[in-house]
Order: C-alpha cells, then sequence, then structure tokens
C-alpha cells in the first residue's frame, strides 16, 4: 500500500468517528462488563433502539467513547436473558428497556456512586480536552448547518489557525 492511499484510508476512517485506541492518552478499552454497565444507565433515559444507545453514550462521555454495534447488541442480549432488559419490535426496529430489575440495578450503582465506565479516577487533564474538542466539533457541526459562506469560511480559518497553534505547541515543548 502506498504512503498516499495508507493516508487516506487512515483519515477517512478518522471521518467517520471510529476511535484509535492510541488516542487520548492511549486510554483502556473498555471491558464486557463496563458496556453491560453503560448500557444499563444509558437506558434509564428511557427506550430506544440499539443505535441511539451507543448515541447516548457518546454524548455522555463527550465523545471520548461510542461502543460497536458488535459489543451493543450482544450484552443487550445478555441483559435480556438476565432479565434486566426487554425488548419488542416497533415500527420495525427493536426497542429496549429496561425492567424493574434493570432500574434497581441501575438505581442500585447510583446509590453505590460508582463512576461510568469512561471516567477515569484520575484526570491527567485529557477528559478537560476531550471534552472541549467534543464542544468545539458541536459547534462547527452548527455553522456548517446554518451558517453562511462567509461564515463557513472563516470557521475553517480558526480550526487552521487552532492547528497549527496546537503543533507549534507540541514544537516547542
Amino acid at each position: 500500500m502506498t504512503r498516499n492511499h495508507h493516508h487516506r484510508r487512515e483519515h477517512g476512517r478518522h471521518e467517520r468517528g471510529e476511535r484509535d485506541s492510541e488516542a487520548w492518552g492511549g486510554r483502556r478499552r473498555l471491558r464486557h462488563g463496563d458496556v453491560r454497565a453503560a448500557l444499563v444507565v444509558a437506558l434509564t433515559e428511557g427506550p430506544t433502539h440499539g443505535y441511539e444507545l451507543g448515541l447516548r453514550l457518546e454524548r455522555r462521555s463527550s465523545g471520548a467513547w461510542r461502543p460497536s454495534p458488535g459489543s451493543i447488541y450482544p450484552t443487550l442480549q445478555l441483559l435480556s436473558d438476565e432479565g434486566l432488559v426487554v425488548g419488542e419490535d416497533r415500527d420495525g426496529k427493536r426497542i429496549y428497556a429496561l425492567t424493574s430489575t434493570g432500574r434497581a440495578e441501575a438505581a442500585e450503582r447510583t446509590k453505590r456512586g460508582e463512576a461510568m465506565p469512561w471516567e477515569s479516577d484520575h484526570d491527567d487533564g485529557t477528559q478537560g480536552l476531550r471534552e472541549t474538542v467534543h464542544e468545539v466539533r458541536l459547534a462547527a457541526k452548527q455553522v456548517s448547518a446554518a451558517g453562511d459562506d462567509t461564515q463557513r469560511g472563516r470557521a475553517k480559518a480558526i480550526l487552521l489557525e487552532a492547528r497549527r497553534q496546537l503543533y507549534e505547541l507540541l514544537a516547542k515543548g
């Protein structure tokens, strides 16, 4: 594979929102139990389908984590087998909801004050930076959707300058 082809492939992968395991300070890969706990908590917002659960977790983690469908759906099946969630087909989609047992488990988790899987006991500044990047991304999406050509051009210039300054920060040590 040529260098340019490899760069385009990697660039496209990141544009689609897939996460690099080395990104953000080499954060840890989440365990199966983490996905299980996160889905139970996400379902406290109300019944929904698997794709929306992934989006909920991405929002709650400020963009830091969005589990893949390959981890969401098997875990939902496990939660169903355990009697914590129930799934039903509505309008061509499988909608999942917590059972009373699932709500009790979520409440117990909250009562114990357990952190969410993507939260670390020690924040080395990475979480704050991650949240800021997520907020900038949302603002840029708004300018892209609602701004005029002049505003979109100015937004691009701002982001390019921010990128330049970040690389300069690293270069100067």
